[in-house]
């Protein structure tokens, strides 16, 4: 017997479903990024690092941390973090406690670009997301995302 025999597979409805999920995760994802681009030169990762940074306490997170609050590799991580510091929004500074650790710091410039970008981000997002729920839409997709992020 293969795993393959023991697998329960999707429904008709729950495959429409998570094949719409996707689809929406992506369309929305790439809007976002896109226009993120084209009005702020910030990628879409790149603007959550700043909001990570910017709700930090001291506006600054250990590098791991961060890779894990913007849920990407430590190595994208590396390579967005050296952009943003070619444009001046982000510099590194060596951890004390850890030599090998590394601290990514929000810079006042970095604020200042964050604030710029979040307006037209934060339009898109409401003209993209919510403005298509209602109210009582919006609370169901909070509970399911809410279970959905569970491990």
């Amino acid at each position: 017997m293969t795993g393959m025999d023991t697998v329960e597979w999707l429904s008709g409805h729950e495959q429409s479903v998570w094949r719409s999920l996707l689809r929406a995760q992506s369309r929305i994802e790439s809007e976002l990024d896109r226009d993120l681009q084209r009005d702020s030169g910030l990628s879409l990762v790149e603007y959550g690092i700043l909001v990570s940074l910017s709700e930090a306490e001291g506006e600054r997170m250990r590098m791991r941390h961060l890779a894990d609050s913007v849920i990407v590799s430590k190595s994208r991580l590396t390579h967005q973090i050296t952009r943003l510091e070619r444009m001046g929004y982000v510099r590194r500074e060596p951890c004390t406690d850890d030599r090998r650790g590394y601290w990514a710091v929000l810079t006042a410039d970095g604020g200042a670009a964050l604030g710029d970008a979040a307006r037209g981000h934060v339009a898109k997002v409401r003209e993209r997301v919510f403005d298509r729920l209602t109210p009582d839409q919006v609370k169901v997709l909070g509970e399911v995302m809410g279970a959905l992020e569970r491990p």
